[in-house]
């Protein structure tokens, strides 16, 4: 199959429109697919209402819930960010503090704001050592804090549950136990269920005794059965129609929140009109484990007006009648790619419009035969008049528009807020250009002539000669890529061969010549730093974790010293008179003779660093005495060949540190 499109698993179920014909099929279905004949939507229409009241039938059905204190807000988060705890919008390494408001006013100025967040934490540094996805989150310095300044900025806050983690560090207590303490113990509102579609019920019962509220969101097709008791749900892989189909999941409970999804594509205007049509909400995802896959202006700005509108007439998109592809679209519009929903609650109708094709639409849109009232623009602020011929404006190429009637008897807050929304210009933005952001490797520090110390010695040492140089790099493909790509552009939902396959990279560069130590910085070296220089870290959480009372523990002097990050490697090797080896110099290092591995075995740290704005990451060579067992998503481990670096996504408050890594010293 080509990566570009969906599998048959992700199309759309065509719905028989054959007179008594069994809908039941349809109960598994991810979107219930539009017929490409307008003059077949009628019966569409009914045969969705047929299979509703079927599917009650089939499935008897307890929506309560929907009706739990303090899960309300799930009805109406129309905008989720996915979120790297580490994410430069959301935590300042110079400083080790997080920044919430940053984060939240860079939601509100480029996507309209964020309902919730996803804070995503051990995946894909989770197996790098013995930590659990419970240590990810524990061990981190002001958590607590953070959800609790969130919670003030008005957004509400999932944790990620990963139940293939198997093969890391076990508790005394289960799974299902350790994360409802976690749920319970930083307050969170949300469970966002990784790589699964249902939680076990196991799981579900000890989160639920936790926080009878909480709410939990699995990542693709939710059955039917856990519709009662999921109260969200991604829309991720889900391909449509050209007339727009309908989520399965939100037509059979309106309450049901679902979140539309497309990771690695660069246009997000299909995901986008499919929510708006259903009014459902959209996930966003900037930068995918460190892949950055940053949206449009068009798309963020489609966004921007589609939040606004949705959260001001929430109840008419939840409670409302619902008329599926609206039949008030003149065929000229149609033809043209115009298609729309409609909502009708207590005088108030909202018309959601889309437009399929990449040029304005400009002309009549809706021919309605409800012309009392007030009209609004509610995406553009643009003034608009129903007359006889019907409404008249711009629906823009790839974009959305929402139409909102108030009628006689509508609430003066409605009719205050449809005309604020109808009067309050928020114009489309036509570049659907893909916001390119290389990663940039930090520059190479020139090495000291001589040092604090007096010496200016690394030890003994190998010499990497000067001059070009082609290198082989091997990688496991995994979601962070390597350097800065992504590495699935536009791609549906990569599966193996592709995904976790051996890549094979050609590098030409250019070394400097410089030494290379022969072996691993020993406890016994730092803990001699350590006596010079009083130095100590901007954060001390985990360093030298594996030391006694402040010192190497008997019998590990000449071992490797490990729980150490960048900057508390940098710090000695500026000492020793050098710098760390970029991974080239390593691994020319590790060809020549001299060169050793001391035990136990470690991952070692280069002076190869790379940011984009939004994520840091570093490569390691050398591999570890370690490797997490029983799934594919940890991080490499055990001993690996020169060749072969890993991509290291850097954390902060400390999580860096780790049993399994070093480093070695280059000058």
């Amino acid at each position: 199959m080509s990566p570009l499109e969906p599998r048959p698993i992700d199309l759309p179920a065509r719905v028989d429109l054959a007179f008594r014909a069994d809908l039941s099929f349809l109960d598994d279905a991810k979107i219930l697919g539009a017929p490409d004949d307008p003059a077949e939507l009628p019966r569409w229409r009914a045969k969705l209402a047929e299979w509703l009241i079927g599917s009650y039938e089939r499935s008897p059905y307890d929506g309560s819930q929907y009706e739990t204190p303090g899960r309300e807000w799930t009805q109406t988060a129309y905008s989720v960010a996915l979120v790297w705890l580490w994410d430069d919008l959301l935590y300042d390494v110079s400083t080790g503090r997080f920044t919430p408001e940053k984060f939240v006013r860079h939601g509100v100025e480029q996507f309209g704001g964020h309902d919730a967040i996803v804070l995503w934490h051990a995946y894909p540094v989770i197996g790098i050592d013995s930590r659990n996805q419970f240590d990810f989150y524990r061990d981190v310095p002001g958590l607590r804090e953070l959800i609790d300044e969130l919670h003030r900025l008005g957004v509400k806050v999932f944790f990620d549950y990963n139940p293939w983690d198997v093969g890391t560090r076990r508790a005394a207590r289960s799974d299902a136990e350790e994360f409802a303490s976690l749920v319970k113990d930083y307050d969170v509102d949300g469970v966002f269920l990784d790589t699964l579609k249902e939680g076990d019920p196991v799981l579900t019962r000890a989160l639920r005794a936790a926080n009878p509220a909480i709410a939990l969101e699995g990542e693709s097709r939710l059955p039917m059965a856990r519709v009662s008791d999921h109260a969200l749900s991604w829309a991720q892989w889900f391909a449509d129609t050209h007339a727009p189909g309908v989520l399965r999941a939100h037509l059979f409970e309106r309450r049901h929140m679902m979140h539309h999804t497309r990771r690695w594509h660069r246009d997000h205007s299909a995901e986008l009109q499919s929510a708006w049509i259903n009014g459902v909400g959209i996930l966003v995802w900037e930068s995918v484990f460190s892949s950055w896959v940053g949206w449009s202006a068009r798309d963020r700005a489609t966004l921007r007006r589609m939040v606004t509108a949705q959260r001001a007439f929430a109840p008419v998109l939840i409670d409302g009648d619902w008329i599926q592809l609206t039949p008030e679209i003149p065929d000229k519009a149609r033809v043209h790619g115009i298609y729309g929903s409609r909502f009708d609650l207590q005088d108030i109708t909202f018309w959601t419009l889309i437009n399929r094709h990449e040029d304005d639409f400009e002309g009549i849109v809706l021919r309605s035969e409800d012309q009392v009232g007030d009209w609004y623009d509610v995406t553009s602020g643009v003034p608009i008049t129903a007359t006889d011929d019907g409404v008249h404006l711009v629906v823009p190429g790839r974009g959305v528009t929402g139409i909102v009637r108030v009628g006689a008897t509508a609430g003066a807050s409605c009719r205050t807020t449809a005309r604020k929304l109808g009067t309050m210009p928020r114009p489309h933005d036509s570049d659907s250009a893909f916001p390119m952001r290389p990663a940039e490797r930090l520059p190479v520090p020139t090495p000291a002539s001589t040092t604090t110390a007096g010496t200016a010695s690394i030890g003994p040492a190998v010499d990497v000669p000067a001059g070009p140089c082609v290198l082989t790099v091997r990688h496991r493909r995994r979601e962070t890529g390597l350097y800065d790509q992504a590495p699935y552009v536009d791609e549906w939902k990569p599966l193996p061969p592709r995904l976790h396959d051996i890549r094979t990279v050609t590098r030409e560069v250019s070394l400097p010549g410089i030494s290379v130590a022969v072996s691993e910085v020993t406890n016994g070296e730092y803990f001699e730093f350590l006596t010079a220089t009083g130095y100590r870290p901007l954060i001390s959480n985990r360093f030298l974790a594996h030391w006694v009372d402040g010192a190497p523990a008997a019998g590990t002097l000449d071992q490797p010293v490990t729980y150490v990050d960048l900057p508390d490697a940098r710090a000695y090797a500026a000492w020793r008179g050098g710098r760390l080896p970029t991974e080239d110099e390593w691994q020319v290092a590790a060809g020549l003779d001299g060169f050793v591995r001391a035990e136990p075995l470690v991952w070692n740290l280069t002076e190869s660093e790379h940011r984009d704005g939004r994520s840091r990451f570093c490569i390691l060579k050398g591999g570890s005495h370690y490797v997490a067992q029983g799934s594919d998503w940890y991080a490499d481990g055990g001993p690996q060949e020169p060749e072969v670096s890993f991509k290291l996504v850097l954390t902060g408050g400390g999580l860096d540190r780790s049993e399994t890594i070093g480093f070695r010293c280059a000058g």
